[in-house]
């Protein structure tokens, strides 16, 4: 079992007592709304998110964590590492993603979680490219992909929601040269 931890975090594995709480995360339209085609998620499908997370665990041997604060042990949404299946054009790769609760934006905890997440998969992983996918327009999370390191290199339309996103990558030589 992988856990990773920040100076405010915990990055660490999924836990039945984590459905309600990301369930509340994926409820609220406003954290949805630059997610696939913006619709909110109920606590079934966030269950089922769950376990296919988990499932990627298996199969991969990195997938997305929970992120807890360390301080209060409340649970902030995720962070972590999982193929970008809904943008064939890309493939093969390997996506750094991230989905916190509104109460936790605008602190760098997304930022801290994801550099986690990147170092995971650089030097335990073994990754050459890391890429991450924001939907045009949002800025903020194109905000932590430049702080992660990563640059632009396209734009394009998923085929499963119709919208406009750009793609940022991170090669490993590039994070080693940044990483001093």
């Amino acid at each position: 079992m992988v856990t990773l931890e920040t100076p405010r975090l915990i990055l660490r594995r999924w836990r039945e007592e984590d459905v309600a709480p990301m369930a509340a995360v994926n409820a609220d339209p406003e954290v949805m709304r630059w997610i696939r085609d913006g619709s909110v998620r109920d606590e079934q499908q966030t269950r089922g998110g769950i376990q296919a997370w988990e499932s990627e665990w298996e199969s991969q041997g990195f997938g997305l964590f929970a992120v807890e604060i360390r301080s209060t042990g409340e649970l902030a949404g995720f962070t972590g590492l999982s193929v970008p299946t809904f943008l064939p054009e890309v493939l093969p790769a390997v996506e750094v993603g991230w989905r916190l609760g509104r109460s936790h934006w605008g602190q760098g905890l997304a930022t801290e979680a994801a550099a986690a997440a990147v170092r995971f998969g650089f030097e335990e992983q073994g990754l050459v490219r890391i890429v991450s996918i924001a939907q045009v327009g949002n800025d903020a999370s194109e905000r932590i992909m430049t702080k992660l390191g990563m640059h632009p290199v396209r734009e394009t339309v998923t085929p499963t929601s119709g919208r406009r996103v750009r793609v940022f990558e991170l090669s490993s030589d590039q994070y080693v040269a940044t990483a001093r």
